[in-house]
């Protein structure tokens, strides 16, 4: 006999999960860019859908909102696994922190396009807050357990930090100019002992290669005993 529960619970069929991430991965392109051309429509357009499709698997804006929101925390949970492997823990941070720039850009074009306000109490606002903490914290940790971040800063800290830069920049082009602030950001996170031993070394460097290249004195045959 057919268990009547799995008779009704059937899995979505393959064309339709796979229209379902097309969608949400032109939402992400579409409200990224903001705009007075980031509508529902556009969105449809892009990801090669009516905009029937995109209304039943979608049908507010706000449920669109959020798929996209929840899949990009989930995304960004699941880079920071991949980092704790693949680069070293100050890379790791680093390249963590800038794709969260992407991330914030796709919030506020979302709530800029949609016309959808985010208050620190709402459950998704907290929902990606806690996993987005998590999953800094595991990068942050492993950084300061080699001895090449400060150990006085919580990824509380760094996520509120990072958010700020995002929402100081409005203009065109400000992703650019966020990512370079990253970098200054962490280097200034960098314990110094470590940056001045990469410094040093460097001039070093310079030295040895400055003085490989300048013509040695010759010593006459007189001058010598």
């Amino acid at each position: 006999m057919v268990d009547p529960s799995a008779a009704t619970i059937r899995r979505p069929r393959a064309d339709a999960v796979r229209n379902r991430e097309r969608v949400l991965e032109a939402a992400k392109a579409v409200f990224s860019a903001g705009g007075p051309d980031a509508s529902l429509e556009a969105v449809a357009k892009r990801a090669g859908v009516g905009i029937g499709t995109l209304y039943r698997h979608f049908p507010t804006r706000e449920a669109l909102f959020e798929a996209v929101y929840r899949r990009e925390v989930q995304q960004l949970g699941e880079l920071a696994e991949a980092l704790k492997s693949e680069a070293s823990p100050v890379d790791a941070l680093r390249r963590w922190l800038k794709s969260n720039v992407e991330f914030v850009a796709t919030k506020k074009g979302m709530s800029a396009a949609l016309a959808l306000a985010m208050h620190s109490s709402s459950e998704l606002t907290a929902y990606s807050f806690e996993r987005l903490t998590k999953a800094v914290g595991a990068l942050l940790e492993r950084a300061v357990a080699a001895g090449e971040i400060r150990s006085d800063i919580s990824p509380e800290d760094l996520l509120r930090a990072l958010v700020g830069m995002c929402y100081l920049h409005d203009q065109p082009g400000w992703q650019n100019s966020v990512v370079r602030l990253v970098d200054v950001f962490v280097d200034g996170l960098r314990m110094h002992a470590n940056i001045e031993k990469a410094t040093t070394s460097t001039s070093r460097g310079k030295a040895v290669k400055a003085s490989a290249k300048r013509p040695q004195p010759h010593r006459s045959r007189k001058g010598r005993k």
